[in-house]
């Protein structure tokens, strides 16, 4: 694909000394840039655009390009070509931005002689359904989701996960786990349950006390409220702050959504001989409950309660695993190498990265002597 502007009408910047160029995920290019300078092109939409000033009040851009795995910061400074382009994009526009990118140990990604264009209509599209990879990723972990809820005994619970995935199945495929710690792309939240219910299960055979329908109600509702705190738009990856998320939180709009649910239920056929079940309904909806409220382990970390039963407990603890896990396979993709396996720590995690230990692989049996005469 050439870069810059062609026949067609669009606002953009050409960039002489690059004819064409590999299209690469912002992920990809990331990773690319740490092992040195990158001539490429990345697609993706405008997340935010500020206008800024050095200390010597030298006005620079400062624009945030997002996909569906990543996000890049691209800074335009006052004597490049791609300052005035930035002064007609708009937050929300989707562009491809060219250049040679570099990684820099103050500011992490940097571009230099970049430009940008607007993206055609079938660019958009494409930008938005995500890399294959990712899309087929997404979709197997929503079958497991469905699978696994749909395997609940307890009819109860059972019938709750079943009316929010019917009720609430699109949204939740497009929220993000978090907005920048880990999973914190269109679709993570997606990712992060399925893999929780992989640990939850896990644990749940070496601990066959834990109540493994609980435990998975738990897991699929832990962060139900982020359907809304972290919410994306059908057509675009820019997060945009919500009000209730902002006044709420997640853990509050889960458990008044679990609420709702329930009362629902509740007036459903399926609820008329529930009052018969043991344990008791009214036990089983506290319980749950318990589980989201306490998910976080402490009140300083936003929990109104710490964990006070075992698969409270058990939920926390794999609900931070998988977060961890998945920071650190980011942290190894992006981050700096220091020295030999030692790589440059990445926030929030507490230090420098060190190459894990590659797993044992028994040497090859040495081949038997030939004994032929």
């Amino acid at each position: 694909m050439h870069f810059g502007l062609d026949s067609r009408p669009r606002r953009g910047v050409h960039v002489d000394f690059m004819k064409s160029m590999e299209i690469l995920p912002l992920s990809l290019l990331k990773q690319r840039a740490i092992g040195g300078r990158v001539e490429a092109a990345a697609h993706g939409q405008v997340e935010a655009l500020v206008r800024k000033e050095t200390r010597d009040g030298k006005p620079f851009w400062e624009l945030v390009l997002a996909d569906a795995e990543a996000k890049i910061t691209l800074r335009a400074w006052s004597d490049a070509p791609a300052f005035a382009v930035c002064e007609e994009l708009t937050v929300g526009a989707f562009i491809e931005a060219a250049g040679e990118f570099v990684h820099n140990g103050a500011f992490g990604l940097d571009a230099k002689r970049w430009g940008c264009r607007e993206l055609t209509p079938e660019e958009r599209d494409m930008l938005l359904a995500g890399p294959p990879e990712l899309r087929d990723k997404q979709a197997a972990d929503y079958a497991y989701i469905e699978q696994t809820a749909g395997a609940i005994s307890d009819p109860r619970l059972r019938e709750l996960t079943a009316m929010f995935l019917g009720e609430y199945g699109a949204r939740f495929r497009r929220a993000a786990a978090a907005r920048g710690n880990h999973h914190a792309r269109r679709g993570g939240l997606v990712e992060h349950v399925a893999q929780m219910l992989r640990g939850a299960l896990a644990i749940a055979t070496a601990y066959p006390a834990l109540n493994h329908d609980l435990l998975i109600a738990g897991v699929l509702f832990h962060d139900a409220g982020k359907l809304w705190e972290n919410a994306l738009p059908a057509d675009g990856f820019a997060m945009p702050f919500d009000e209730r998320g902002e006044m709420l939180g997640h853990i509050t709009i889960g458990i008044e959504l679990v609420n709702n649910l329930w009362r629902k239920a509740l007036a459903t056929d399926a609820a008329a001989g529930w009052a018969a079940l043991r344990p008791a309904s009214e036990d089983v909806r506290l319980h749950l409950l318990h589980i989201l409220a306490a998910h976080h382990g402490e009140l300083q970390f936003g929990s109104p309660v710490v964990p006070k039963t075992p698969e409270a407990w058990a939920l926390h603890y794999v609900d931070n695993l998988d977060a961890k896990m998945e920071m650190m396979a980011a942290a190894y993709a992006t981050s700096r190498q220091l020295a030999p396996r030692i790589q440059e720590r990445v926030w929030p995690l507490p230090g420098n990265l060190v190459a894990p230990l590659e797993k044992f692989s028994p040497p090859p049996e040495a081949a038997a002597p030939d004994t032929a005469t």
